[in-house]
């Protein structure tokens, strides 16, 4: 029998967790299902490779930014310092939407929509995962263009922005695994999605008139 090496045994482990923190969510999954899946024996095989539960999501979550950044990074840089804030935000949806095309993507969309708040954005500090990657600085730019809005109103809506485009994203995503037709086409979905969240980011501030 051939002997499988590490990184082939880290990766069926992350893929294994791909699908079952979708179907489970990050913090429900049974590690045991992960190993099961992966075909491992060992039952610590979780811990040797990747340390704890949050390592191996911390690896899940790795795979899935490098996915869209490769398709963010040349968005980000076709704008440079000229796109205002629809612009930003149809280049952020359209890499965020690349993961919608295959299975692996569709789950890693799930798994993210229920870490959205961990960017750190309420403190005013990005999570250092983030730093220096494309999302980062994207982010950065949107809210440079939000420069009138209070500073806790400015991070509150980036925040909740972010939260809007992941959950819609998961929702789409989530059907296509199930099979469910959706109501609109993916073309209106997302440039809906765009002018919802722009809006969204401009609206008055509540007795600021």
């Amino acid at each position: 029998m051939a002997r499988t090496s590490g990184q082939e045994t880290r990766e069926k482990l992350i893929r294994a967790a791909e699908e079952v923190f979708a179907a489970q969510g990050p913090d429900g999954a049974q590690l045991r299902d992960i190993v099961r899946l992966a075909g491992q024996s060992n039952p610590s095989a979780v811990q040797y490779h990747f340390g704890s539960r949050a390592g191996l999501l911390d690896a899940v979550m790795a795979g899935r930014q490098a996915r869209t950044e490769q398709v963010l990074a040349p968005l980000l840089d076709e704008l440079g310092e000229d796109g205002g804030v629809r612009e930003l935000l149809t280049a952020l949806v359209a890499a965020e939407a690349s993961l919608l095309a295959d299975d692996r993507g569709r789950r890693c969309l799930l798994i993210s929509s229920r870490l959205t708040h961990e960017t750190g954005l309420r403190t005013g500090r990005l999570h250092p995962a983030l730093d220096g990657t494309s999302y980062g600085r994207l982010i950065g730019r949107v809210g440079d263009r939000l420069g009138g809005l209070p500073g806790p109103v400015r991070l509150e809506r980036l925040d909740l922005a972010l939260t809007l485009i992941g959950a819609a994203l998961a929702d789409r995503a989530r059907r296509r695994l199930d099979g469910t037709e959706p109501l609109t086409g993916d073309e209106l979905f997302l440039a809906d999605l765009v002018e919802t969240t722009t809006a969204f980011l401009h609206a008055p501030v509540p007795g600021s008139a």
